[in-house]
């Protein structure tokens, strides 16, 4: 921390916790409560990846899921020592950086809802969908990434500014992202609904079950929940290093933890591997239809007769 304190190393009579940052010990309980529940995810998800073969969703979800792991064992060390270094850039470039893979593993279903629901109904290209999204997520992500980074090894208070305004433009550049998937998502849905009539057997059975349903519920959740965390975040960096929002542990334990624990609970608990199937490989839909539903006739396989 620059000023009197750039030589603090351990919480002394003169380096006292409230002169750090955060102006806080970080809970442990919080802290390890997070590591195990993200820690179990990443380990279901992998297991889900590998049985459904859902492998760019589960990469997405791993990668989140372990930077969340990280993030949270700088926390941890944090907490013995809220002066250490070295935790402090654990939590602050993995915390950052780590939703952005949960809101792209959001991100890829979109295509694959288009393709099996009528991509006739879509303002673009259902492979457009992937490409774009992915791509502003990268972004996004190196921003964030490179933000973080800078902001963790500053040495005086003008690089860790610039660290804190790249983390900024990250996180508000992720949030214009989400605005505009969901714009283009809510677009398709109303546009489906009003031809549901024209929906193929395999779409309209697959539109009334259940699992399907709960697939639906737990990505619009997960969606609003990675959306509220950006939110907050952006609030928290807007105010500067050890600003009030920065400094209220409570907020962040619940704006940045619970509310991405429950995202990624309903992605893990309603995994489109059991509950969408055409994500899987051998269910996809092709130009020439739903590869692995011998049962579709030829006028319902002409529905899907687009360009992925």
């Amino acid at each position: 921390m620059p000023g009197p304190y750039d030589d603090c190393m351990d919480v002394t009579d003169f380096c006292v916790v409230e002169a750090t940052t955060y102006g806080y010990r970080p809970s442990l309980g919080a802290s390890g409560s997070f590591i195990a529940i993200f820690a179990a995810c990443m380990g279901i998800q992998l297991f889900q990846g590998i049985r459904w073969r859902t492998w760019f969703y589960m990469s997405a979800m791993t990668l989140g899921c372990l930077g969340e792991v990280v993030g949270y064992a700088g926390r941890v060390i944090m907490h013995d020592n809220p002066w250490d270094e070295i935790g402090f850039q654990m939590q602050i470039c993995c915390l950052i950086i780590a939703p952005s893979f949960f809101a792209a593993a959001i991100y890829l279903t979109l295509k694959h809802l288009v393709l099996t629901f009528g991509p006739e109904h879509s303002r673009l290209p259902p492979k457009w969908y992937t490409w774009i999204f992915i791509g502003c997520d990268l972004f996004s992500l190196i921003l964030q990434g490179a933000g973080g980074g800078v902001a963790a090894s500053a040495s005086d208070q003008s690089t860790q500014d610039m660290g804190s305004n790249l983390m900024l433009a990250g996180i508000v550049w992720q949030v214009l992202t989400l605005i505009v998937f969901a714009a283009l998502a809510a677009d398709f849905v109303v546009r489906a609904s009003r031809a549901r009539s024209n929906l193929t057997l395999h779409a309209s059975e697959l539109l009334r079950s259940t699992k399907f349903r709960l697939f639906a519920f737990g990505l619009v959740t997960a969606y609003l929940t990675v959306t509220v965390r950006c939110i907050y975040r952006i609030a928290e960096l807007a105010g500067g290093w050890g600003n009030e929002i920065m400094q209220n542990e409570v907020e962040f334990v619940v704006l940045e933890g619970v509310v991405i624990v429950i995202a990624v609970l309903c992605q893990t608990a309603f995994h489109p591997g059991y509950c969408f199937p055409q994500m899987q490989p051998q269910n996809r839909v092709s130009p020439k239809g739903i590869m692995g539903d011998k049962d579709i006739s030829d006028s319902e396989m002409t529905h899907h007769n687009v360009s992925v």
